[in-house]
């Protein structure tokens, strides 16, 4: 239960962390005509990016959020 309680607020900031990063739209690539590519992995235009964000507990145990214009990478580092 002492685990459950630490526990709690780390996962309530991962998840505020991701839901604020999800404000996603559709937005068509500006070099290919119809295409739509995701920018977090084309990283074709460094304005559509947003900042990384790192949500961390302890040096095991951390959350990678990486969030663009139209997608949304999240990696998890657990023990």
């Amino acid at each position: 239960k002492e685990m459950a309680n630490t526990l709690r607020p780390y996962l309530n900031c991962v998840r505020a962390s991701i839901d604020a990063a999800m404000c996603l739209q559709n937005f068509a690539s500006q070099e290919v005509e119809r295409h739509n590519k995701p920018e977090v992995e084309a990283a074709a235009n460094p304005e559509l990016l947003m900042n990384r964000l790192v949500v961390s507990r302890n040096a095991n145990e951390r959350v990678l959020i990486e969030s663009s214009i139209n997608s949304m990478r999240v990696s998890i580092k657990i023990k």
